[in-house]
């Protein structure tokens, strides 16, 4: 049984070494070593093998016949010692499949417009997207990385910090133009209000009157959606008002294609957005962590601190033509 604490490949690399290179001088200058540290691995080599591997004298060497033999195997043996570590470091490398799970919102608002410049920093990366605003068992899904939206529950899975996001209340220029853009709750209650139909959220609307108390309002309207895209859609087409996350409208605020209401209500509160995985972060597949590694670099989510409620966008959009779907009120 060997030592543990024996250097065998070390012994075994130095004795090669003095065999290709004719001598203890030139393995040692190959080795970065001194002649003598090379002479004592080699004297070692024998001592615990009990047999005399080579024959010095001051002119040259002569490998014994057990020696030649223990040579030639030594060879093949570190031929496979350096394709096991070329292996392992391919393994290592960021390849393979990546499977990611994020809202439909995210996905097309944030993910997707990052994956030309993830795919091209590792073009060896296969990736498996899953667009659902379920929220998904990772082991049951397949899916290595998750992105979650709001306060995470206790569980197995560990987080990093993608940024944080706010939600608004918002209508089309053109839905408020027909119904009016209510200031107060009373106003707010005879509007068409979008809803979701997500069992894991509450069917309210959150508000918080003049005094700062927190009021909440129930979600009435003609459709129910299980994807925040849907609501967006509805919402610019002047089906009636929706309530959705800051990111995933920024580019209709901007344009003026989408206008904030009641934020003198606003309870002003923000949602942390993750990325979740399982397992530890040192132990993650080189894949999974350069994926983690490049969506906390490069997702980018609008402010939480803009002041909406005296927001000009760039460009106000004309009226939405009335949609055939709008509620009249």
């Amino acid at each position: 049984m060997p030592r543990l604490d024996i250097n065998r490949s070390g012994e075994m690399e130095a004795f090669v070494q003095v065999v290709d290179r004719g001598g203890f001088s030139a393995a040692a200058r190959a080795l970065g070593m001194t002649p003598s540290a090379v002479s004592k691995l080699v004297a070692r080599l024998e001592a615990r093998l009990a047999t005399q591997l080579v024959h010095r004298s001051t002119r040259k060497l002569q490998l014994t016949p057990e020696g030649q033999t223990f040579y030639e195997r030594s060879v093949r043996v570190l031929a496979d010692l350096d394709e096991a570590e070329r292996c392992a470091a391919a393994a290592a490398a960021p390849r393979g499949r990546v499977g990611i799970s994020a809202s439909v919102s995210f996905g097309h608002v944030v993910l997707v417009p990052l994956l030309p410049r993830l795919l091209a920093a590792y073009p060896d990366l296969t990736l498996d997207l899953g667009l659902t605003d379920r929220v998904v068992d990772l082991m049951d899904e397949r899916a290595d990385i998750a992105i979650r939206w709001g306060r995470l529950q206790s569980s197995d899975l560990v987080a990093r910090l993608l940024g944080h996001t706010r939600q608004l209340i918002v209508g089309s220029p053109g839905y408020l133009q027909r119904h009016g853009t209510p200031t107060t709750r009373d106003e707010l209650e005879q509007h068409n209000r979008l809803g979701t139909n997500y069992r894991r959220l509450t069917p309210d609307w959150p508000l918080r009157d003049a005094g700062g108390k927190a009021i909440d309002l129930p979600i009435v309207g003609n459709v129910r959606a299980a994807d925040g895209e849907t609501l967006r859609y509805l919402a610019l087409e002047g089906v009636g008002l929706a309530r959705l996350s800051v990111y995933h409208i920024h580019a209709d605020l901007l344009a003026g294609t989408l206008v904030p209401v009641m934020e003198a209500f606003n309870p002003g509160d923000t949602e942390p957005i993750h990325a979740v995985y399982l397992g530890k972060s040192g132990r993650l597949p080189a894949r999974i962590r350069a994926v983690l590694d490049f969506l906390v670099e490069h997702v980018q989510l609008p402010p939480v601190d803009e002041d909406w409620a005296n927001f000009k966008p760039n460009r106000p959009a004309a009226p939405a033509p009335r949609a055939g779907a709008a509620i009249e009120k």
